[in-house]
């Protein structure tokens, strides 16, 4: 994977960020939720692709942003002429186009629950994102626990429980990684940056997702990122 760091005044790194083949336009690692699922997924499943890192909340940023979707907001697939800029479309492009790395589970009802929960995932926890939001770097423990989030902590508890019974056999939600783990995993790192304690169960499927090589990848970098002092979005979609 290439790394672009976006300088708007550039015209060749807007040149370069075009180029052929996937690119994908993210924000902030230590901060921007959104960014990480579609990013999870593709290294996951070795979809090749050029990363362009966005730094967000800066006076460029909205300028540069609209250079690649009219949106505002990140992240943004580039596909050659295809643009794509929602988190959820973009890894259902990614799953059409790449059918032989099965990103979606290949049991129709497994696949059913898996889109079924990403999508509660995309649209829902509104408590979750607004009291605890993704701060990789940071240690919050204890913090951010109105009666919204503590009830989204519980919906998010319960998904997790029936589909590691159900379909994970104990392992990741629906037994192998797939993009339903993609889509938890900023939520797994909310998790640890406050310290929420959970069961057993799911205190080692947390670790699971945690030590995936793709997110662990993604966690190493945002800590760097973070010791850097980047400026960033709590929430960009």
């Amino acid at each position: 994977m290439q790394t672009i760091e976006l300088d708007p005044t550039l015209s060749n790194t807007l040149a370069a960020a075009r180029q052929p083949g996937l690119t994908l336009v993210i924000g902030n690692k230590n901060l921007s939720s959104w960014s990480m699922r579609p990013w999870v997924a593709m290294t996951a499943f070795n979809i090749p692709f050029t990363e362009v890192r966005v730094k967000l909340d800066r006076p460029e940023t909205s300028g540069t942003i609209a250079r690649y979707t009219h949106s505002g907001r990140v992240p943004v697939l580039l596909a050659g002429d295809i643009t794509i800029w929602d988190s959820l479309a973009i890894c259902e492009y990614l799953a059409e186009q790449f059918p032989d790395k099965h990103l979606w589970p290949q049991d129709v009802a497994a696949r059913a629950t898996a889109r079924s929960i990403c999508a509660e995932m995309h649209s829902s926890f509104a408590g979750l994102r607004s009291n605890m939001p993704m701060n990789i770097s940071a240690s919050l423990r204890g913090q951010g626990r109105t009666p919204e989030t503590q009830a989204d902590i519980g919906r998010v508890s319960e998904i997790w429980e029936e589909c590691l019974c159900r379909f994970g056999h104990n392992e990741f939600l629906f037994g192998d990684f797939s993009l339903a783990d993609a889509f938890f995993a900023p939520v797994v790192t909310r998790f640890n940056t406050y310290d929420v304690a959970l069961p057993p169960a799911l205190s080692a499927y947390c670790e699971r997702i945690t030590r995936h090589p793709a997110v662990a990848r993604w966690i190493e970098e945002a800590h760097a990122e973070a010791g850097e002092g980047a400026a960033g979005s709590m929430e960009q979609e």
